[in-house]
């Protein structure tokens, strides 16, 4: 029996979403910006999920674009926002902690003459608001800090951020909170939002960036203006499938939370009866447990529990094949014996008890043998 723990890298796709994608696929193959009848059909596909998502959100249709995923509505969101904004000032406020859609998007316009601040992160995973609030300027004209961290699942107060900075720009990088914590940019505060299709059992390949009505950005790249913003032909069938797990994520949130959050702490339970000196990194978001143990490298932990049919990651799957301790737990001044002995569990719905009771035996198993073979 396979135990796939990488739900924070990417999901399974729903039975629901593959079979309305293949369907689009098959019957609404037009280009939704065609004028005939098939395109006409396929941008009807479009605008049913537009609503859908604008639903799950509690925003206008028209603050919905489509892109082709998390990373293209980050960059989009913050070179975009901070390009259109540059008579206003050219610095931004990011954390250390941010997925690297972000913190290399944010490199690269320092490279090109804007100042970037970049906030530590408390031992509890939580951005340091005091940092942040000294580092706000006059000149401030975004701060991007995401809803949920990808490593560690520590909420962060991104809702305090209007009120601090109330000239700036605010986006948040919402791939991981999407589905998981009540989410809407009014409780947010936020301008941008960026969200993921794969992180929901939706397909790769499709993301929106929510953009509040009245904020203006400018496009990264150039062509048919599709969506406005962003050119390119639409996704169809990704977009209706996104759709679909939009509209079943709609209300559900808090009895999707309550049913994760049993499991997270049922796991964390058994984490620590089983390992007692297992250290849990950061505060513990209702799927993701980062999870450190002295005396082994996460990565040959990993490789272990795979060959035992149980997958988990050491960190983001975007820089998971680096050696280097995770820059989130790095930031949050981890002790680095336990960051490199860290491995990332993330939950789905699809996760059971008795998964997880062997994969805990598992783990003792593992981590038994990788410190006494450290030892020797």
């Amino acid at each position: 029996m396979e135990i796939y723990l990488d739900n924070a890298a990417t999901t399974k796709p729903s039975n629901e979403a593959l079979e309305e994608y293949v369907r689009v696929s098959k019957m609404y193959y037009g280009n939704p910006s065609a004028l005939h009848k098939m395109g006409l059909e396929a941008e009807k596909i479009i605008e049913k999920a537009r609503g859908q998502t604008a639903a799950s959100l509690q925003c206008d249709a028209k603050e919905v674009i489509f892109t082709s995923g998390g990373t293209e509505s980050d960059n989009l969101a913050i070179i975009g926002a901070v390009r259109a904004a540059k008579h206003r000032g050219k610095h931004i406020i990011t954390s250390k902690i941010e997925h690297h859609a972000v913190l290399h998007t944010c490199a690269y316009l320092e490279q090109n003459g804007y100042s970037v601040s970049y906030i530590d992160a408390l031992p509890n995973g939580e951005v340091d608001l005091d940092q942040l609030k000294q580092a706000v300027r006059p000149d401030t004209v975004l701060i991007s800090l995401m809803a949920l961290n990808n490593e560690t699942g520590t909420v962060q107060p991104v809702s305090e951020l209007k009120s601090i900075a109330p000239h700036a720009l605010i986006h948040s990088d919402c791939v991981q909170a999407y589905g998981k914590i009540p989410l809407s940019p009014a409780d947010l505060q936020v301008d941008m939002m960026s969200l993921s299709g794969h992180k929901i059992h939706a397909v790769k390949g499709v993301g929106v960036l929510y953009v509040r009505k009245g904020v203006h950005i400018v496009p990264i790249s150039y062509g048919g203006d599709q969506e406005g913003i962003r050119s390119g032909t639409m996704n169809t069938a990704g977009i209706a499938a996104f759709g679909v797990q939009a509209h079943k994520i709609c209300g559900s949130e808090e009895e999707s939370m309550r049913t994760l959050k049993a499991r997270r702490d049922y796991f964390a339970q058994r984490l620590l009866e089983e390992i007692p000196d297992a250290v849990i990194n950061g505060q513990k978001a209702v799927h993701i447990l980062n999870v450190g143990f002295e005396n082994v490298r996460g990565e040959v932990l990993l490789h272990a529990l795979e060959n035992a049919g149980i997958y988990v990651s050491t960190g983001s799957a975007c820089t998971s094949k680096s050696t280097k301790i995770s820059h989130v737990l790095q930031a949050m001044h981890v002790k680095p014996s336990v960051a490199q002995g860290s491995i990332r569990i993330s939950l789905s719905l699809d996760t059971t008890t008795e998964q997880i009771d062997r994969a805990v035996l598992e783990i003792k198993k593992q981590t038994d043998f990788l410190k006494k073979f450290k030892r020797r």
